[in-house]
C-alpha cells in the first residue's frame, strides 16, 4: 500500500473510531445529566408536595373556624368552609407557586373539587386511591421524559406528580394532587446542551488530528531512513534521525545515526584541519609577502632593511614550520587508529621529558622537582602519553618566570595511574580557564606571541589523552601558578569506550 492510500486509510478509520467514541461520551453526557436532573425534579415535586399539604390541611382548619363565627352550622357550615377553602387555593398558588407546580383537590369520593389547571388533573385513580385509603403519600409519573431528546429537539424532564391524603372541611378524607412542572431542570439540560455539543465535536477532530499526527510522525520516520541511506550512498552526512518510538526503530535510528555521526567525524577532522590551517597560516603568509615587496623595493638602498626583511622571513618561515607541526600533531592525535599498546614505565618516560624541558630552559633560571625514581608500569600507548606530558611540561617552564618552581609527579591510585605538573607561574584567569582547551584560543594574546603559541598545545595533550581513555584536568590561580592533572587507566580501555581524542 503506498504512503497516501495508508493515510487516507487510517483517517477513515480514526474517524469512525473518534465519531463512535465522542458519540458515545456524548449519549452519556446526557444520559448522567438527564437522570440528575430527574431526581431533582423528583426531589422537588415532594418538597412542595409537604408545603402544599400542609398549608392546605392549615387553610382548611382556618376556613372551618372561620364559617363557624358566622354562626352557620351543618351542611351550610360545611359548604362555606368548602368554598373558603377553595378561593384560598387560587390565592396561595397566585403568591409564587403556580409556574412550578398544579394542584388539583378531590373529595372523599375522589370526585374532582378543584384544579388549578388541565395539567393538574391526572388519569392515575389507582396511586390516588391508594393515598386516599392507607393515609400516606404516593407517587405517579404523570409523563415520561429523556434527556436524550435536546439531540434532536428539547429535553423533556420527567413530570411526577405527589398524591398526598388531607382532611377537608366536612372532616372526610381527600386527595390533594401537587404536579411539578420540571421547566427549570429542562432549561438546564437545553442550556448546556450546544456547549457539549460543540466541545464534543471539537474532541472529535482533535482525536482525528492527534491519530493523523501519530500516523504522520510514522510516515516521517520512514521517509526519514529512506533519506539517511539515500544521503550516506551520496555522501551527504547531514541527516540526523529520531530515536523514540517503538525499540526497533529506536534501535535502527540508534544504529544509523552512529554510523553517520562516525562518517560526519572523519570529514569534520578534515574540514577543521584545512579551516585551521588557512586560518592560521595566513597570518605568516602576510608577513612574507609584505617583507618580500619591502625586499622590492628597498633592498638594493639600504643593506639595513634588507638584512631586517631576510631575518623577518626567516622568523616566519619558522613560525609556519612550527605551525604546520603542531596540526599534523593534533591530527595525528584526532585518528582512530590502533594503538601499539605496550607496557611502559610513566616514572621513566616523565623523567625523560622533565630533562628535555630542563635542558630547554636551562638560561631561564627556574627551579624544578622531579618525579620520585620508582617504578610506575602501565599498559597503553607510550607516544600519546609522552606527547601529553611534554606539551603540560613545556607549558610549565615556558610560563613560569625566573626563580619559580615546575613540579612533575607520578603515583598509582584505584586502577588509575596519576601525573601532575604544577608551576608557580602566571597563571590563568577564572574566566578563560574554561576555554584553554579549544583549538587556537590564547589565553593572553600578548603572552602567547611572545612565546610563539598558536593555541594547539593543550587541545594536543587532551585528544591525545582521551583517546587512551583518560581525562586531562586543569586548576589555576591568577598570578599564582596552575596545575594540571592526567588520569589514564592503567590498562588499556575496550574499543566501545575509547574515545576518538
Amino acid at each position: 500500500m503506498r504512503r497516501s492510500s495508508l493515510r487516507v486509510w487510517f483517517l477513515l478509520v480514526s474517524t469512525i473510531v473518534a465519531v463512535f467514541i465522542v458519540g458515545g461520551l456524548l449519549l452519556a453526557t446526557f444520559a448522567v445529566l438527564g437522570d440528575a436532573l430527574t431526581a431533582v425534579a423528583r426531589e422537588a415535586a415532594a418538597k412542595n408536595a409537604a408545603v402544599m399539604t400542609g398549608a392546605v390541611s392549615a387553610m382548611a382548619a382556618e376556613a372551618q373556624i372561620d364559617a363557624a363565627a358566622e354562626g352557620l352550622e351543618g351542611e351550610a357550615l360545611q359548604r362555606e368552609a368548602t368554598r373558603r377553602l377553595l378561593s384560598g387555593l387560587s390565592e396561595l398558588l397566585d403568591e409564587g407557586r403556580g409556574d412550578e407546580i398544579e394542584v388539583a383537590l378531590y373529595d372523599a369520593n375522589l370526585s374532582l373539587l378543584w384544579s388549578s389547571g388541565d395539567r393538574a388533573v391526572t388519569a392515575d385513580d389507582i396511586r390516588r386511591r391508594q393515598s386516599r385509603h392507607l393515609g400516606q403519600q404516593t407517587e405517579s409519573v404523570a409523563r415520561e421524559g429523556s434527556a436524550l431528546g435536546v439531540l434532536i429537539g428539547d429535553a423533556r424532564i420527567a413530570v411526577h406528580t405527589v398524591h398526598a391524603p388531607l382532611y377537608l372541611p366536612d372532616g372526610s378524607r381527600g386527595v390533594m394532587d401537587v404536579t411539578y412542572l420540571p421547566w427549570a431542570e429542562e432549561s438546564v439540560i437545553n442550556t448546556v446542551a450546544l456547549p457539549i455539543a460543540a466541545l464534543g465535536i471539537a474532541g472529535m477532530v482533535m482525536m482525528v488530528l492527534m491519530i493523523q499526527m501519530g500516523i504522520g510522525w510514522v510516515l516521517r520516520l520512514i521517509e526519514e531512513l529512506r533519506l539517511a541511506a539515500e544521503s550516506i550512498d551520496s555522501g551527504r552526512l547531514d541527516v540526523e534521525l529520531p530515536v523514540v518510538g517503538p525499540r526497533e526503530m529506536v534501535e535502527l535510528g540508534n544504529a544509523l545515526n552512529a554510523l553517520i555521526a562516525r562518517l560526519r567525524y572523519r570529514a569534520a577532522t578534515q574540514t577543521r584541519f584545512v579551516a585551521d590551517a588557512s586560518h592560521e597560516l595566513a597570518t605568516p603568509v602576510a608577513g612574507i609577502r609584505g617583507y618580500t615587496n619591502i625586499l622590492r623595493a628597498w633592498s638594493a638602498d639600504d643593506a639595513d632593511v634588507r638584512d631586517e626583511a631576510v631575518e623577518a622571513i626567516d622568523r616566519e618561515s619558522r613560525r609556519m614550520a612550527r605551525l604546520c607541526g603542531d596540526l599534523l600533531s593534533l591530527v595525528r592525535s584526532e585518528q582512530v587508529t590502533d594503538f601499539a599498546i605496550t607496557s611502559f614505565d610513566v616514572v621513566q618516560v616523565a623523567r625523560e621529558v622533565m630533562a628535555g624541558a630542563i635542558t630547554r630552559y636551562q638560561d631561564k633560571g627556574v627551579h624544578y622537582e622531579g618525579p620520585p625514581e620508582v617504578e610506575l608500569p602501565i599498559l597503553a600507548e607510550p607516544s600519546r602519553f609522552e606527547d601529553a606530558l611534554s606539551v603540560l611540561v613545556d607549558n610549565a617552564f615556558k610560563y613560569t618566570p625566573e626563580g619559580g618552581t615546575v613540579t612533575l609527579d607520578c603515583w598509582a591510585e584505584e586502577g588509575f595511574v596519576v601525573a601532575r605538573v604544577s608551576d608557580t607561574g602566571i597563571g590563568i584567569s577564572a574566566d578563560e580557564l574554561p576555554n584553554v582547551f579549544e583549538r587556537f584560543y590564547r589565553s593572553d594574546v600578548s603572552r602567547s606571541k611572545s612565546t610563539g603559541g598558536f593555541g594547539l598545545g593543550l587541545p594536543i595533550a587532551k585528544a591525545a589523552i582521551e583517546s587512551l581513555g583518560g581525562t586531562i584536568s586543569v586548576e589555576s590561580v591568577e598570578g599564582e601558578g596552575s596545575t594540571f592533572t592526567i588520569v589514564v587507566p592503567d590498562f588499556p580501555p575496550d574499543d566501545d569506550t575509547r574515545g576518538p581524542g
